[in-house]
């Protein structure tokens, strides 16, 4: 329901004697003076009063003020991966490490005899392996030389075959000569008995390269089982050194380690203790703290104007246990999806401590810069009046009003950003709007710069 601001704000009746008393005017002379202009009383009487400006240029900032957790960057529940008894408990709560330091040692001497019998077994094999080379050499070097062989009982065979040939051609010449009484039988038999003996050399030598290229062989094939045998002299090396690393590595986690730099927060571990392995219960917890992670949950009309990143969104954090101290800071991360529970987005801000003043668990009040708007027109809110759909304002143009719709913008407090439908030089209706009617004649009153 509209209230009729016409009647509420007019001028009131003792507003003539406000005029006329400095003036020094008598009752009759007052009345005389309302009798000579009764239409200029009567104008004055019904015209309301309206206050104007115009829209002013402002920059507006919309914030979003939440209640912001102080959080490690970083935070490791360390347990012991072994069963077993500590040996040495090396750090206390509230103690800075450094990243890989060692903070416990279980004793498991057991581990250490393992860790000496895979070492020899890897010398063992290395040894083997040593062999396994020289063993081939030799087998190749006995493959040259019966290589060597083959080519000498090869040159026997030239030989051979030469002597052959000699003695044929003697034979048949003595033949010949035999035939013809040149010479006697005796001669004719001793060089064919020659002959003989040639074509069995001949033969022999044949064999000899035979025998000779079956050796070459034979050598061939003790190179291709000494070659197997260093591989799988090799392989066993491989495997020996595998069990070592594997020892090794299984020694090593009887020392829990600092896996950053930080502090210990959480000890509940002493020498003499016996640990299970993988207990969900952790030994020591270690937290990182040259920078941390203030989280803020934003409500869910705010969230869609949150901005992560390398141009994440501006962030004051006020800490008040701090005496209200401000740090600055920027929007890092969004968790992108709601919290069914309270409809609300988690938005991490990372902030450096590198002295140590922020410390986790601490609250703090984070306002985050949502939007920013420079040298825009503006409206108080008090100007601007909505109707359903409609937003407008109204503007006195020659004394009377004029409606002008807006499109509406940011908006900071009670100010609000004019898009469109206002020019810097109109006179803008600032309060008490909602009762005018357009086309009504007012008085104008303008405010103060």
């Amino acid at each position: 329901m509209k209230i009729n601001w016409k009647s509420t704000f007019r001028m009131p009746s003792f507003a003539a004697w406000a005029i006329a008393w400095p003036l020094s005017l008598s009752t009759c002379e007052m009345v005389t003076a309302q009798t000579a202009s009764p239409a200029s009383a009567a104008s004055s009487k019904n015209l309301d009063r309206v206050s104007t400006g115009t829209p002013p240029r402002k920059s507006l900032k919309l914030f979003t003020t939440q209640p912001a957790r102080i959080q490690p960057y970083e935070r490791s529940p360390l347990a012991s991966k072994l069963s077993g008894y500590v040996g040495e408990v090396l750090v206390d709560i509230g103690d800075a490490v450094k990243a890989n330091q060692p903070l416990l040692r279980l004793e498991m001497p057991e581990l250490k005899d393992d860790v000496r019998q895979r070492e020899a077994l890897v010398a063992q094999a290395t040894a083997e392996v040593s062999q396994a080379e020289s063993q081939l050499q030799a087998t190749k070097a006995v493959a040259e030389s019966k290589k060597v062989g083959v080519a000498v009982a090869e040159a026997g065979v030239g030989r051979s075959e030469g002597d052959y040939e000699r003695w044929a051609a003697e034979t048949n010449r003595i033949k010949e000569l035999s035939n013809r009484g040149s010479v006697t039988a005796k001669l004719f038999e001793e060089t064919n008995n020659q002959l003989r003996s040639a074509d069995a050399g001949r033969r022999e030598a044949t064999a000899l390269v035979l025998a000779a290229k079956a050796a070459v062989n034979e050598a061939a094939a003790n190179v291709a089982k000494a070659e197997a045998d260093l591989v799988a002299a090799l392989a066993k090396t491989r495997v020996t050194e595998a069990d070592l690393a594997k020892s090794q590595t299984i020694l090593s986690y009887t020392e829990v380690r600092a896996p950053f730099d930080g502090v210990i927060t959480q000890r509940a571990v002493d020498k003499g203790q016996y640990v299970t392995g993988g207990t969900e219960k952790p030994l020591l917890v270690v937290d990182r703290t040259d920078k941390l992670r203030v989280v803020v949950d934003v409500p869910e009309m705010d969230a869609p104007l949150v901005t992560a990143g390398e141009n994440g969104d501006a962030v004051i954090l006020k800490v008040q246990s701090l005496s209200g101290r401000e740090f600055s800071g920027k929007i890092s991360r969004t968790g992108w999806a709601y919290d069914e529970a309270n409809h609300s987005l988690r938005t991490e801000i990372d902030v450096a401590n590198s002295d140590a003043v922020l410390r986790s668990g601490m609250y703090a009040s984070a306002s985050i810069l949502l939007d920013q708007r420079d040298d825009v027109l503006t409206l108080p809110l008090a100007a601007i009046i909505r109707e359903g759909n409609s937003v407008f304002c109204y503007v006195v143009v020659g004394g009377k009003i004029e409606r002008r719709p807006l499109q509406l913008g940011l908006r900071s407090g009670d100010d609000v950003e004019i898009i469109s439908g206002l020019n810097p030089t109109d006179k803008v209706v600032l309060a008490r709007a909602a009762g005018l009617q357009v086309g009504q004649e007012v008085s104008v009153i303008e405010s103060a710069k």
